[in-house]
């Protein structure tokens, strides 16, 4: 049986809502547990997501998926992944307003159908968009918000860490903690 979210991942792999779709090689959607209680929403898919057609799994998902196992003791097939956009913009470069736009709705639905307790945003891009401000990631995180009945915890993006090093992933592992904490966990 065709779930919501399968119905809506169908929808987003024909999208032309923006100039993205003219050089995806596949619509990166999510991946993980449907009725997941935690959510990750990252920026957008590099080359390897863009390949193999799934979020978060090049370098900076496998820092993810480390981290997951040692901060939260979960695997990522109990939790949900997905990004603000779900075609690479070339060159990774940063997306566009109106590429976030178009992928907008996806988003939304996505987390209308999950339905998770807590979100995570990884990175500006996911952190601004859903807490709908233009302040920074590094004044952002280190707190929850509430966001639509649920906890929202803002986090750098796995890649800021590859390359910010210790601080930043220390960061990252704090940030968890508070998502395990908002969980009952």
């Amino acid at each position: 049986m065709l779930t919501a979210l399968d119905a809506l991942a169908e929808e987003a792999s024909g999208c032309t809502r923006c100039a993205l779709s003219g050089s995806r090689t596949q619509v990166v959607f999510g991946s993980g547990a449907p009725n997941a209680d935690l959510m990750f929403v990252g920026e957008g898919p590099g080359a390897e997501e863009d390949r193999q057609g799934l979020p978060f799994v090049g370098r900076s998902g496998q820092l993810l998926d480390r981290l997951l196992s040692q901060e939260l003791g979960l695997d990522r097939s109990a939790c949900y992944i997905t990004n603000v956009v779900k075609c690479r913009p070339p060159e990774n470069r940063d997306p566009k307003p109106d590429e976030i736009a178009a992928c907008r709705p996806f988003l939304e639905n996505q987390l209308e159908s999950v339905d998770p307790k807590v979100v995570v945003t990884l990175g500006n891009f996911a952190s601004k968009l859903l807490l709908d401000t233009d302040v920074g990631i590094t004044r952002l995180r280190g707190q929850s918000y509430e966001f639509s009945g649920r906890h929202l915890v803002p986090t750098f993006h796995p890649a800021a860490a590859l390359r910010g090093g210790g601080d930043v992933l220390a960061c990252m592992r704090s940030d968890l903690v508070r998502a395990k904490r908002l969980m009952g966990g």
